[in-house]
């Protein structure tokens, strides 16, 4: 048996490798598993309620959930095998994008997880004729009263559907957040999908021995697309009820990998810096010594490991290092990492320390990866997005002197198109049918796409020199001590950073110096701390950056940038005009006081 629609993965698993849990997620603080055979029946129950509910074959259905779920697979499952048509909506979606979506995809029912995401909806202003909740809320229908075993007669109905179904058949509706402007309904087919999870499945160490966690929103499309792959490939999934308690729950499943975005790495990386502080004179060093080790670790590519490294490295594994395993359960073998810049020290880092880390690129309009690093040996190069995957062609379009340009995208997995939005649609492509990505890159090595920013992005000072802010970013990103950062510099003689510190880092650093720590609105204006930032941009100026990129003014600010304050897309990527709005006397300060 083959899959060629996204409801044939559990039947494709039932049939290969039928799992005693093939999902799991916590009800009322315990865990309750599935089976891959309790998921086939659990699909085919809903899918005979949603019949019964006068639903049918095209209609669009929104999932508003807190978390992934084993529920959120099987609504998913029982939707698309009826022709109905999933649209995900980002728990962290303002009330506006929610009702812009409720209204421009013509949703007919909603899925709620949990009470605060129905509140979200009647915050909306979102009256939908039906909704269903996974637990039982007032003025909803509830899971299991929704689910009803099918009789002979549903039976032969939802196999008749399932049979009218086209691998080309739009699957499902997916809004991007965008940093600019209403969200768009990209089109997204079973077989644009598909396509994808058949060449992640090449390229990523995931099979029926496998167990996975999983703790990203699968309202993206990156988690969504790698729920796939485990069901295509027999992994056991264990979902995380959120970021929050992924230590404890890493430490409860003992994963051998799971997928992530670079701020769950950076957190790890900062909790260990925590127990920093309570370590003597000698652990401090010895952890200094690991990291600093790790952060040079040289494997890359085609390049073999010195054998003078290869026995530091067994010392720092021996001191620092399995602790480090121990506490994310002991068998992580593999990291993904997409949806932002991953700092290719944190990449080297986990490696070394045997948790292979390998980040990749793609949009909500590939569905999602573009490309992606391999784990085999000469298949990564830190600070890169990896090789295209297979079956994805990539091409930069109009190269400048140094070969950067447009990324340009052709392949099955590339969408039909945006909803109801036939010339944004035709803007998007090219004459000859590649996908302009709006993101800037060029190839490194020959195979290995490095990505550099966002052509919109792109600003000019008054040198008449173009200056990409993500790259400017991403290097500033290297210093421990930066969090987060935004760089400006339109029609300016110079680029300056807008930075938010990394607060347990300085506050140990602050300790550490004999600097007074008071709390972070305080500490941004402390002259010392400035000192610290202006030593460490120098350093990243010198060593990273081009004469017209180098950084020449900053303001430290004490508000981090989240999704709930509106700061960052529920993907974590900066909305820049935001951001320059809410800080506005700060944006400009920073070329006034140059």
């Amino acid at each position: 048996m083959d899959f060629t629609r996204l409801f044939d993965m559990l039947d494709y698993q039932h049939e290969r490798f039928p799992q005693a849990i093939a999902l799991a997620g916590r009800e009322a603080g315990a865990w309750r598993t599935w089976s891959t055979a309790e998921l086939v029946a659990e699909r085919d129950r809903l899918s005979a309620g949603l019949l019964a509910q006068g639903l049918q074959t095209g209609d669009r259905i929104g999932i508003l959930a807190h978390c992934g779920s084993p529920q959120w697979v099987v609504a998913d499952a029982a939707m698309l095998q009826l022709g109905m048509v999933p649209v995900p909506v980002h728990a962290t979606a303002r009330p506006d994008e929610i009702a812009h979506i409720f209204h421009d995809a013509g949703l007919q029912a909603f899925f709620v997880s949990n009470a605060d995401m129905l509140e979200k909806l009647r915050h909306a202003g979102v009256a939908p004729d039906r909704v269903f909740s996974f637990v039982s809320l007032v003025g909803t229908l509830y899971w299991d009263t929704l689910c009803r075993q099918p009789d002979t007669e549903q039976a032969r109905q939802i196999q008749q559907l399932r049979d009218r179904i086209s691998d080309t058949d739009l699957a499902t509706l997916l809004y991007t957040s965008g940093t600019t402007g209403a969200p768009k309904g990209v089109m997204l087919t079973h077989a644009n999908i598909i396509s994808n999870v058949k060449s992640v499945l090449a390229i990523v160490p995931v099979g029926p021995a496998v167990t996975a966690v999983s703790f990203l929103p699968l309202s993206h499309i990156f988690e969504r697309m790698v729920t796939y792959v485990y069901l295509a490939a027999g992994t056991s999934v264990w979902y995380a009820t959120s970021v929050d308690h992924l230590p404890e729950t890493l430490r409860e499943v003992r994963p051998h990998f799971f997928t992530a975005v670079p701020r769950v790495l950076e957190r790890t990386y900062e909790r260990l810096l925590e127990r920093r502080k309570a370590a003597g004179f000698f652990g401090k060093k010895i952890l200094d010594w690991a990291l600093a080790l790790g952060e040079r670790y040289p494997f890359a590519g085609k390049y073999a490991i010195p054998i003078d490294y290869r026995i530091k490295l067994w010392v720092a594994d021996f001191l620092v290092y399995r602790h480090w395993r121990r506490a994310m359960g002991g068998r992580v073998r593999g990291i993904a990492v997409g949806a932002a810049a991953l700092q290719p020290r944190l990449g080297r880092l986990f490696s070394a320390a045997g948790v292979d880390v390998r980040e990749g690129y793609g949009l909500t309009e590939t569905s999602p990866v573009v490309a992606f690093n391999r784990f085999e040996p000469g298949g990564v190069h830190f600070g890169t997005v990896g090789i295209p995957a297979p079956g994805v062609e990539v091409r930069i379009a109009d190269t400048d002197e140094q070969g950067s340009g447009e990324i340009e995208v052709r392949g099955p997995n590339v969408m039909t198109g945006y909803w109801n939005l036939p010339e944004e649609t035709a803007a998007r492509f090219t004459s000859d049918g590649w996908l302009k990505t709006g993101d800037m890159g060029h190839f490194e090595f020959r195979h290995f796409l490095r990505v550099t920013g966002r052509k919109s992005e792109l600003f000019k000072t008054t040198t008449g020199k173009f200056v990409a802010p993500a790259f400017v970013e991403q290097q500033l990103l290297r210093s421990p001590f930066v969090d987060q950062c935004m760089a400006l510099g339109l029609n300016q003689p110079f680029v300056g950073i807008l930075l938010v510190p990394n607060f347990e880092r300085l506050e140990a650093w602050c300790s550490e110096n004999n600097v007074h720590w008071t709390a972070p609105e305080f500490m941004v204006l402390n002259p010392k701390v400035e000192k610290l930032f202006r030593q460490e941009i120098g350093r990243i100026n010198a060593g990273h950056l081009g004469p017209v990129e180098q950084v020449q003014t900053f303001q430290l600010l004490a508000e981090p940038w989240t999704a709930e304050n509106g700061l960052l897309t529920p993907t974590l990527k900066l909305r820049r005009k935001e951001i320059e709005a809410r800080f506005d006397q700060a944006v400009r300060a920073l070329f006034e006081k140059k």
